[in-house]
């Protein structure tokens, strides 16, 4: 992932046509010569992938080989370079030769942008469909409308989909070198696994009426007891469990100033060095202070973008 220059979920290819979403007729004829991807909500998100390439594609069925809908209401995607439209449903998967099940998380940075774009927006639409059968101001039964972009209740009351925004911030001391350092969290409600302790970037929701920035400046400081400034945007990406937008920033802190964590937040904090860092990355073993090995985020999380980012200098 060094080089990166966009973080791994923020990649895609489609037209996302949002002009044929309310028309009725494009729609289902569009469904007749469409890619379909397949996802089920009841294992997670998954979908299927190829075994028989490198890296992993995902498996986009015919529209044809899969017939009517049924029950799964087609959501509209986009179109391809090609002109081909892409939908996606919410249905158990099927069992194919040279494929296995696949989440995001797993392969999300495996894919190639067409396949990262497919992905990301399909599980973010089906989990947000999910979440909103019932209208917050009637409390009347929604139905599914305009390609899958909105649901409408009987009294007419629209929603349409919607992102929670959350900053997730990388914090260092502005040295360069190998011994310029990061400041990472043990979430408090990750589950522990025997002999390891995973570290991450801070992270919190946006609240009503605060800007990102302003959110920075305040989870930092809840969460760790920590002042930031110098606060740097570094890029953004949907992180769809179930449907937050990640605004990922740089800022820099004093590792002289007292680190004291919330323990409803946050279980252990700590500063890395540069050497360190490189060190979990290169598959070296690093004591995470209690004997325990530090991990980092998984590669499809924009928190490792945003460590390499520092790691290479770039903040």
């Amino acid at each position: 992932m060094s080089g990166e220059t966009d973080p791994p979920l923020a990649r895609s290819t489609l037209d996302r046509a949002a002009h044929r979403r309310t028309d009725p007729q494009w729609l289902a004829q569009a469904w007749r010569r469409a890619r379909v991807l397949v996802l089920d909500s009841t294992r997670e998100g998954r979908a299927l992938v190829r075994t028989d390439v490198t890296p992993p594609a995902l498996v986009l069925r015919d529209a044809v080989e899969l017939g009517s809908p049924g029950e799964s209401y087609p959501l509209f995607l986009g179109v391809e370079p090609d002109g081909v439209p892409v939908f996606a449903v919410d249905a158990p998967l099927p069992q194919l030769p040279g494929t296995r099940e696949a989440n995001l998380r797993e392969v999300g940075h495996l894919l190639c942008d067409r396949d990262a774009g497919i992905f990301t927006t399909a599980l973010a639409l089906v989990n947000w469909h999910l979440g909103h059968g019932w209208a917050p101001r009637s409390g009347h039964r929604t139905e599914v409308d305009e390609g899958g972009w909105s649901r409408v209740a009987a009294d007419g009351h629209r929603v349409w989909p919607r992102t929670d925004p959350a900053m997730i911030v990388l914090v260092h001391d502005g040295m360069d070198g190998q011994e310029g350092r990061c400041l990472l969290g043990n979430n408090a409600g990750w589950p522990r696994i025997p002999g390891e302790r995973r570290f991450s970037c801070l992270a919190g929701y946006v609240e009503p009426g605060e800007s990102a920035e302003a959110a920075v400046l305040r989870e930092v400081r809840e969460e760790v007891g920590v002042g930031v400034e110098r606060i740097a945007y570094a890029g953004s990406q949907a992180w769809p469990f179930p449907g937050s937008l990640m605004l990922g920033f740089l800022a820099e802190a004093d590792p002289g100033e007292p680190v004291r964590v919330d323990p409803t937040e946050i279980a252990y904090a700590r500063w890395f060095t540069r050497r360190e860092i490189g060190a979990v990355l290169a598959g070296r073993p690093v004591d995470a202070g209690d004997g325990d090995r530090v991990v980092l985020p998984p590669p499809s999380s924009i928190a490792l973008f945003l460590i390499y980012r520092w790691l290479d200098g770039h903040y």
